[in-house]
């Protein structure tokens, strides 16, 4: 075992968190944490891993429940594709595989949503399986302590630190190695000021010695933040139901639900929206109330929402949805930061 493995995995053992994924072997749970951390802090993740494990104990499971119910325990994690696939794989799992993970890289990595990282953790931590992980932590880790200038998201970059990462693992620990990297990178050799005075691999970090460790890892300018602009329509009928069904679109939010929504090019001010083509007759006539006079902003990967809300009153047309109902869905983070601030 070479110096910089044998090092990071004593340090591991001595200042690894205790986590509920760690205490078990079992794919299912392993699985489910490794999805839920994908773009999520632990901090943040660690209550849904817990409600998910409560509310669905095993694969099959998951494999039965309602997708809307699955779409609501995960709201405000976002990247909700995340949870339709989970959906998809919990199905493939229990239907093709009679509720038993398979037990290969080669075989984990055809079931829906799951790629190479979370194939490689599944993999190495539940059947020791040389495959090495890598995701932000891993590359932040070794492009510091290799000095390493090539661009972590173009090809040859994902290529280089991939076989990099493999020739370092621990084969006679490989998931405990890939927990090991993964958690030093998340506590030790943080993005912003990493504790390189008490690092226990200083002393041969390449870039630590060439004072390189704040433009390390090198990434290629992203596409720039596409800005959008919404509208959305809050109408009461005379029963104080409402309209609000599932977003169904290949887009941002696919299958949960929503208010009536216009987008444009800006936002609208109400005599603008009162003359949309696509407004539908009941809102012609209802009593319209902005919201808020501040637009409300959410913020994505690559994209910016620009949002406002209008309360439409004493709709002539009955709907079907109780108000009190509405909190029971799966609804956008955007969405569930209005339904916060607006109480009926």
């Amino acid at each position: 075992m070479n110096t910089f493995t044998s090092k990071l995995l004593a340090w591991y053992h001595v200042n690894k968190r205790d986590l509920p994924w760690r205490q078990t072997k079992n794919p299912y749970a392993v699985w489910l944490s490794e999805v839920i951390l994908q773009q999520t802090r632990v901090a943040q993740g660690l209550p849904y891993y817990e409600r998910f494990v409560a509310t669905f104990p095993t694969v099959r499971d998951l494999a039965d429940a309602n997708e809307d119910k699955i779409l609501k325990l995960w709201q405000g994690l976002g990247y909700y594709s995340r949870a339709r696939n989970l959906h998809k794989t919990a199905k493939e799992v229990a239907n093709d595989y009679h509720g038993v993970f398979p037990k290969s890289y080669e075989k984990l990595i055809k079931l829906p949503g799951i790629g190479p990282y979370t194939a490689s953790a599944i993999a190495s931590i539940c059947f020791n399986e040389e495959k090495a992980v890598i995701d932000g932590n891993v590359y932040r880790v070794l492009a510091r302590y290799f000095d390493v200038d090539t661009p972590i998201n173009k090809p040859e970059g994902v290529r280089y630190f991939q076989a990099l990462a493999q020739s370092l693992i621990d084969i006679k620990s490989p998931g405990d190695y890939n927990q090991a990297i993964m958690e030093f990178g998340a506590l030790q050799c943080t993005p912003k000021q990493p504790l390189c005075t008490s690092c226990p691999i200083a002393e041969s970090c390449q870039s630590y010695a060439n004072n390189t460790i704040d433009i390390r890892p090198q990434k290629i300018k992203s596409k720039p933040v596409r800005k959008r602009f919404f509208h959305y329509l809050i109408p009461f009928d005379q029963h104080q139901n409402t309209l609000i069904t599932k977003r169904n679109k290949k887009d941002i939010w696919q299958g949960l639900y929503e208010f009536p929504l216009f987008e444009s090019d800006k936002i609208l001010t109400e005599k603008e929206l009162k003359m949309h083509p696509e407004l539908p007759n009941w809102a012609t006539t209802a009593q319209w109330v902005r919201f808020q006079d501040e637009v409300m902003v959410h913020k994505l990967t690559h994209q910016e929402i620009h949002a406002d809300f209008w309360i439409l009153e004493g709709v002539k047309k009955e709907f079907s949805i109780p108000w009190n109902e509405v909190p029971k869905l799966g609804v956008p983070r955007l969405i569930d930061r209005f339904l916060q601030k607006f109480s009926r």
